[in-house]
């Protein structure tokens, strides 16, 4: 401990205003306890948040999906009573292609087979089946979301009992089923598509699913399981998810913090901590840039185990182990932003005419994904492989302006581009000035499929890993805290040990992306934290 005067008495810290803080602390001021909550940011929402970008345009300059998005909270936290409000489109993705032609998928089922249809009557007989494997398995890992993995050498009841919960509902799919489930897991989704299908297009708009935000190839290991955590979110029989939250990702922050505000939670923007304050193995508070200490039972960080461990505790005070393990969590980001001001619409040569396009709810409103397939999705990978921004990289957009006109002024729109692969380190260069050319290359890229685009654009802000990194406390720009790969998942995320929110430090827990079950906007990690900190806040005869 520093020794400074204390400013307030909590029973709870929490590091970090992103959505899966504002959840834990939600979670513990229902249940009665005094929180605060600091964010160094002036604004709430860490990665999923809505910024005015530009004169007028207000821009997600984070996630801007929100599918994965957990219902029990939205339930729970009564987030609707809040305001959060979510935007499902009637089209869930729109992938145009170089030739001219496109496939587009529906909410609807049907429309989305009779698309599939137009590219392969064989891989159109194939969809309802397929669609039926990804549910059952999704909905068996969408179990596992919100349990805590058990302690790697844990007999007891508490710890293993809903696993075993959740693997009689695994056993309930059938011997071929847990076989299916058990074979697809660890596979490349790249193979995982070829055994279902022909066409490039479909297998195209799927596997970009599995390498989102990782440094990884449709033909690496394990990408099959991040295809299938991707699609959780998605409603039944659909291929990926596409909801938005109305006035942008902002508002889910907003309602988040409402919910947490009505239960006595304290929220204080624009403090920085450079300390987790630590006695005798435990952790007692925080200490503010400014000099400021604040005490508390329980300090929960929504920051990642690198910044958590390393910058806030230090090494120091831990493992030697321990820090080795920290040190080797692999981050590795791929994924830039490129955020486009449009002075109006793009006419994509793809779409069947520019009058449905200017209608809201159509071919734009929802995911607009350029990846003609697998091999071209490989082929931007062996770019990045050895530190090169990918020159045809595959893009995943939304306009949000199609959906709520606030986002721009009147008669403008505002464009948001994932752009895959773009890794933080780079072999030649600096991304400060080569964020400049990757912008210049997806306008490029964008005036092949909608031509006239360039000419549009009014304003461009480029986000590389390393902005991301800056902006968003996210390491190496990697959106999930650290990769989902399958030796950084389960048991052995973070690091092995230590995958229960808790850290070697007493009274210091971990709520963010870099725990089970990982990134994306869920809200599963601070959900889940919640729980194991109100279990050990409540054990009298072992305190905290």
């Amino acid at each position: 401990m520093t020794g400074r005067p204390f400013s307030a008495r909590y029973d709870v810290i929490l590091i970090g205003a992103g959505h899966n803080g504002l959840v834990t602390a939600g979670y513990l001021g229902k249940a009665g306890y005094r929180v605060l909550v600091l964010e160094a940011r002036e604004i709430l929402g860490g990665a999923a948040t809505t910024e005015e970008i530009f004169p007028g345009f207000r821009a997600d300059t984070g996630s801007f999906d929100a599918g994965g998005f957990l219902p029990q909270v939205v339930a729970e936290l009564s987030l609707r009573k809040h305001g959060l409000r979510f935007v499902e489109t009637p089209v869930v993705a729109f992938a145009p292609q170089p030739d001219g032609r496109a496939l587009t998928l529906w909410r609807e089922p049907g429309k989305s087979l009779a698309e599939i249809e137009q590219f392969s009557r064989e891989d159109a007989e194939k969809f309802p089946q397929f669609q039926s494997q990804v549910q059952r398995m999704t909905e068996a890992l969408r179990r596992m979301m919100t349990l805590t993995p058990p302690p790697l050498s844990s007999y007891h009841a508490r710890d293993l009992l809903p696993w075993l919960r959740a693997a009689v509902d695994v056993r309930r799919m059938g011997r071929q089923g847990l076989m299916d489930f058990l074979r697809v897991l660890p596979m490349p989704v790249a193979d995982f598509l070829d055994e279902w299908f022909e066409n490039p297009v479909y297998k195209g708009i799927l596997g970009s699913l599995g390498v989102r935000g990782t440094m990884a190839g449709p033909r690496s290991p394990g990408t099959a399981l991040l295809f299938l955590y991707g699609v959780q979110g998605a409603a039944a029989k659909q291929s990926r998810s596409s909801r938005f939250v109305r006035g942008g990702m902002l508002q889910l922050a907003e309602a988040l913090a409402r919910a947490a505000h009505e239960h006595g939670v304290e929220i204080r923007t624009g403090c920085r901590i450079s300390q987790v304050c630590t006695h005798a193995g435990r952790a007692t508070g925080v200490l503010l840039d400014n000099g400021e200490e604040i005490l508390a039972r329980v300090v929960v960080s929504n920051a990642s185990p690198r910044h958590t461990f390393l910058d806030l505790v230090g090494p120091e005070q831990l493992e030697v182990r321990f820090v080795r393990e920290v040190n080797n969590i692999r981050y590795r980001g791929s994924l830039a932003r490129v955020i486009l001001a449009l002075d109006a619409l793009p006419h994509f040569r793809a779409a069947a005419s520019r009058e449905v396009l200017t209608k809201e709810g159509t071919l734009l409103s929802g995911h607009t994904v350029l990846c003609p397939g697998l091999d071209y999705l490989e082929r931007a990978y062996d770019a990045a492989k050895y530190g090169q921004i990918s020159e045809h990289p595959v893009l995943d957009l939304s306009i949000p302006t199609m959906l709520d006109a606030s986002f721009a002024p009147p008669g403008k729109h505002l464009m948001l581009i994932n752009v895959q692969y773009a890794p933080y380190h780079l072999a030649e260069g600096d991304w400060d000035v080569e964020k400049g050319r990757l912008g210049r290359r997806v306008i490029d890229l964008l005036d092949e499929y909608a031509p006239g685009l360039q000419n549009l654009v009014l304003h461009q802000e480029v986000l590389s890993p390393v902005d991301l990194e800056r902006r968003f406390g996210l390491p190496e720009g990697c959106i999930y805290h650290g990769q989902m790969a399958l030796d950084q998942l389960l048991v052995m995320r973070p690091v092995p040990g230590y995958s229960q929110y808790r850290t070697p430090i007493q009274g210091l827990y971990l709520c963010g992306a870099g725990t089970h079950p990982g990134g994306g906007v869920t809200g599963a990690p601070g959900h889940n934290a919640a729980r194991e900190i109100l279990h050990d806040l409540r054990l009298r005869s072992h305190p905290v």
